[in-house]
C-alpha cells in the first residue's frame, strides 16, 4: 500500500512540474500575462485536489483488489460463474424444485418469492400508514389515541422483532393442521402450517380470454381519459372509476361467456395433509409480509400526517364552507396535496422495505438473501453469491426508485 501512494506522489510531483514549466514558458512569452502562479490558482488547486483524490481511490481499489486475488489464489477459490450450473444442494418450501435443481434455478426462485413480498407488502403499506396517520388526526380522541400507540409502538422496535412477534405470537395462533379453521363451509383453510383460498383453473380457452381482459383493461384506461377530459372541459361529473370499472367488467363478462367459461373456480382441501386445489399461503411469507407492513405503516403514518399538517388551512375551511363532508374533503382536497408532499420520502420506505425483506431468513422464507445464505451452508464461493445478492437488491431498488419518482413528477403542479 506505501509503494502505491509513493508512486502516486511521484506521478503527481511530475505532473505538477510539468504544469509549472508550462506556465513559465508561457508566461515569458506574453508581456501582458497577470496570471498567479499555479500554487495560488484556485481552479489549478481544485483541479489537483480532485487528481489527488481519484488517486487515492485507485490506489486503494487496487490494493484491495490485489489483496483479495492474492487470498483467493492461496485458498483456491475461482471467481467465474461456471457453479450456476451445478446442482444447489438445497430445497424450496412449496416449490417444485428439488435439491438437484441448478444453482440458478434456486437463486430465480429466490428472486421471485423476493418480488412476492414487494409487490403485494408495499401498496398494503401505503394504504395502512395513510389510514393511521389520519386517524392520528382525528378529533375522536380514542382513536386518535389508539392510532399514536401503534405508531409509537411499531416505529420504536426492530424490524426484526416485529417479524418473530407476527410469527411467534399470531400466526402460531391458528389451530394445527388436523383441526384446521374452516370458515364460510371449506372456501377458506386456516392453519398454523398455511392459509388456503379459492383460485382460478384456466381450461381450454383461458389464453384468449386472458387476450380479452387485457383487451378490456386498455378499453377501460381509455375511457378513463376521455371522462378526466370531459370534466376539463365541461365540468360534467367524471366518475372515472365507475365508468372504467365497468367498461373492464362488460368486456370480461361478454368474453367468458363467448368462450364458453374459460376457467373454473377451484377451493382448498386437505387430503392426506396435502393441499389440492385453490392457492395457497405459507405461514413464513406471512410473517414476513404482515410484521413488514405493520412496521413499514407506522413511518408511512408520520410521513402522512405531517403531509396533511402542511396543507394550508385555508384548503379545508374551503372545503367545509362547500358543505363537504369528512370523507370528500380527504379525498378531494386535502389528501392530493398533501401526496404531493409525502411522496417523495414514501419512495425512501419503499426502498427500505425491500432491503427490509432480507430478514425474512429468520423465519424460514426463501427469498433471495434466504436463499444464498442456504447456498453457503452448502460451500458454495461466497464472493460471487454476494455480488449476485448486492446486483439483486440494486435493481430492485433502482426499478422503485424509477417508478417512484415518474409518479412525484406527475403528482407536482406544472408551472406556467
Amino acid at each position: 500500500m506505501l509503494e502505491r501512494i509513493l508512486r502516486l506522489a511521484i506521478i503527481l510531483g511530475i505532473l505538477a512540474a510539468l504544469y509549472i514549466a508550462y506556465w513559465k514558458v508561457r508566461s515569458s512569452s506574453r508581456s501582458d500575462a497577470d496570471e498567479p502562479p499555479p500554487w495560488r490558482d484556485s481552479r489549478v488547486l481544485v483541479l489537483a485536489a480532485q487528481v489527488a483524490a481519484l488517486g487515492l481511490i485507485w490506489s486503494a481499489g487496487d490494493y484491495l483488489w490485489a489483496n483479495f486475488r492474492a487470498r483467493t489464489s492461496d485458498i483456491g477459490l475461482e471467481l467465474d460463474f461456471g457453479f450456476l450450473d451445478q446442482p444447489s444442494g438445497i430445497s424450496i418450501a412449496d416449490n417444485p424444485l428439488n435439491s438437484n435443481a441448478a444453482i440458478r434455478e434456486a437463486l430465480i426462485q429466490g428472486v421471485k418469492n423476493t418480488f412476492l413480498i414487494i409487490i403485494v407488502g408495499i401498496p398494503l403499506a401505503v394504504i395502512l400508514g395513510t389510514l393511521i396517520g389520519i386517524a392520528r388526526l382525528s378529533t375522536n380522541w380514542l382513536l386518535s389515541k389508539i392510532a399514536t400507540v401503534y405508531v409509537e409502538f411499531f416505529r420504536n422496535i426492530p424490524v426484526l422483532l416485529v417479524i418473530v412477534l407476527t410469527w411467534t405470537i399470531f400466526l402460531n395462533a391458528f389451530p394445527p393442521v388436523r383441526i384446521s379453521w374452516l370458515p364460510f363451509g371449506e372456501t377458506f383453510i386456516f392453519n398454523n402450517l398455511r392459509f388456503g383460498f379459492p383460485s382460478i383453473v384456466g381450461g381450454n380457452n383461458f389464453g384468449a380470454f386472458q387476450v380479452i381482459v387485457l383487451l378490456g383493461l386498455l378499453a377501460a384506461v381509455a375511457v378513463w381519459i376521455w371522462r378526466s377530459r370531459l370534466f376539463d372541459r365541461t365540468g360534467t361529473p367524471h366518475h372515472r372509476v365507475l365508468y372504467g370499472l365497468g367498461t373492464l367488467v362488460a368486456i370480461s363478462v361478454v368474453g367468458f361467456v363467448a368462450l364458453g367459461g374459460p376457467f373454473d373456480i377451484t377451493t382448498p382441501e386437505i387430503i392426506d395433509r396435502v393441499y389440492v386445489g385453490g392457492i395457497t399461503m405459507i405461514m413464513p411469507y406471512a410473517a414476513v409480509m404482515i410484521g413488514l407492513v405493520l412496521y413499514t405503516a407506522s413511518h408511512v403514518a408520520e410521513i402522512v400526517r405531517g403531509s396533511i399538517l402542511s396543507v394550508d388551512k385555508g384548503q379545508v375551511e374551503a372545503g367545509n364552507a362547500l358543505a363537504l363532508n369528512s370523507f370528500q374533503r380527504y379525498r378531494f382536497v386535502i389528501l392530493p396535496q398533501a401526496f404531493r408532499v409525502a411522496f417523495p420520502p414514501l419512495i425512501n420506505q419503499f426502498l427500505n422495505y425491500t432491503k427490509n425483506s432480507s430478514l425474512a431468513f429468520a423465519v424460514g422464507f426463501a427469498e433471495i438473501t434466504g436463499v444464498i445464505q442456504n447456498l453457503f451452508g452448502q460451500s458454495r464461493p461466497a464472493p460471487q453469491l454476494l455480488l449476485i445478492l448486492m446486483v439483486v437488491y440494486l435493481v430492485f431498488s433502482l426499478v422503485l426508485s424509477a417508478i417512484g419518482n415518474l409518479i412525484n413528477r406527475r403528482l407536482q403542479i406544472v408551472g406556467r
